[in-house]
């Protein structure tokens, strides 16, 4: 009888990349504590936190960080392990209700 146990992940050992848009302008000595996510602004006045996050729980964590320094969350994008989705696949992304 084999005594190894099967497991398995929703992502690979490198996580899977986001981009957390945000309204508001954060600068960029946030990035740290946010997970080393790099951030841009954009001209509407919208932060873009982008970067790859390990797991599920690493995401909750920077949401809620997110959350308490009260900034409203315009979208939540997932692009995969696999790369880059295009802007018109819409099944990654969670929208702010636009």
């Amino acid at each position: 009888m084999d005594d190894k146990k099967t497991s398995f992940s929703l992502v690979d050992d490198n996580g899977i990349e986001y981009e957390i848009k945000i309204k508001g302008y954060l600068k960029d000595h946030w990035s740290d504590w946010l997970g080393g996510l790099e951030i841009t602004l954009d001209p509407e006045g919208n932060s873009r936190l982008c970067g790859i996050i390990p797991d599920q729980a690493a995401l909750h964590g920077i949401l809620a960080q997110i959350r308490d320094l009260g900034l409203p969350l315009i979208s939540l994008t997932s692009h995969g392990s696999k790369g880059r989705r295009t802007r018109d696949d819409r099944r990654g992304t969670i929208d702010g209700g636009r």
